[in-house]
């Protein structure tokens, strides 16, 4: 039996959640929208002006479901946990690796090859699906990023000092940013990428990017927790106070499959247009309510598509891939693999 793991999102506003025996209940205004089994979730986003009741936050606490709060337009606001679980020994292994350089390195090198891989991916599949509707400007920009990609992964495993490969992620990003409008292919301006922008995101596709990025945030720091690692301390990502880097770090590989082909899916299949973003007077672009929702479904539906896990041999749901990359991290922590082996998209 393998143990789905799953999500529960609400996004209505004033909702009320509150325990009923082994059940989330939700009222909105009184009256019973919905009701679910709670054995069946490994954690709760409430998203806006939504309210728990203290016995369902001890209950989830009890139970090992994590509750995190985000606002209206996605930004992290607070997480709820109860007793972190795992082995001790685990965590020591990792802070001594995170300060090992050498060993920091080495973790750094196959997390980015994984990155670095499925970017490189993402826009050769954009290059072999969609040729015929590029623009004679667009496909040899994309050719060029993708041979440009191909070549920074090579010298990866040649690197040993952190912040070489930091560097290395860095020119990668520009890349692959900077390519990235290519793959847009509707005409309408509005919807254009104007470059990577994040506090505040300044067009739509960073807006959903944006949102995106935070639920993966969110799945990576859980997987992380439930097999016992520390989420604050990465290998990637320097230590921040408030920062989970851990979880950024395992983040890496899933960006460009599940966030950013998820965030070119709605445009390109104009499942949002402008008209479900707001515009604010700081030139932030925001998702409007009815749009998270419509983002929130295509993300779960698309955490159930099946993929083949290269490492295991197995196709398994999308949405178990972060919990199976920190097992493995895991496991390489305690020896019991030679590296961390990570995912890689075909």
């Amino acid at each position: 039996m393998r143990r789905q793991l799953n999500t529960l999102y609400v996004t209505t506003e004033g909702a009320w959640l509150r325990k009923d025996s082994t059940n989330i209940v939700m009222e909105v205004e009184g009256e019973i929208r919905a009701r679910l089994p709670v054995h069946m979730l490994e954690s709760l986003v409430c998203i806006g002006r939504v309210l728990v009741s203290p016995p369902l936050l001890g209950y989830c606490a009890e139970q090992g479901i994590s509750i995190c709060y985000l606002s209206p337009y996605g930004k992290f606001l607070a997480r709820v946990e109860g007793p972190v679980s795992g082995n001790v020994l685990l965590r020591r292994e990792q802070y001594r690796r995170t300060d090992n350089a050498e060993g920091q390195a080495a973790v750094v090198c196959n997390l980015l090859a994984g990155k670095l891989y499925n970017q490189r991916a993402v826009l050769s599949r954009a290059l072999r699906d969609h040729r015929a509707s590029l623009s004679e400007a667009a496909r040899p920009e994309l050719e060029q990023a993708v041979q440009r990609l191909k070549r920074i992964i090579s010298r990866l495993p040649n690197e040993t000092d952190t912040n070489v490969l930091r560097g290395l992620e860095g020119d990668a990003g520009r890349i692959y940013f900077g390519v990235f409008d290519h793959l847009i292919r509707v005409d309408n301006p509005a919807m254009r990428f104007r470059g990577r922008s994040r506090r505040p995101p300044l067009d739509p596709p960073n807006a959903l990017l944006s949102f995106l990025y935070t639920l993966l945030t969110h799945d990576c720091r859980s997987a992380l927790e439930t097999v016992g690692l520390d989420p604050a301390v990465g290998f990637l990502h320097r230590d921040r106070p408030g920062r989970p880097s851990l979880a950024l770090d395992l983040m890496e590989e899933f960006r460009s499959v599940l966030a950013d082909r998820l965030a070119l899916s709605l445009i390109n299949r104009k499942q949002l247009n402008e008209k479900d973003f707001i515009r604010m007077d700081n030139g932030a672009v925001l998702l409007k309510e009815d749009a998270r929702k419509t983002l929130l479904t295509a993300y779960q539906e698309r955490k159930r598509e099946e993929l083949q896990h290269i490492f295991l041999g197995e196709k398994l749901p999308l949405g178990l891939f972060p919990a199976i990359q920190a097992q493995l991290l895991a496991r390489h922590l305690r020896g019991d693999l030679d590296a961390y082996p990570p995912f890689l998209w075909k």
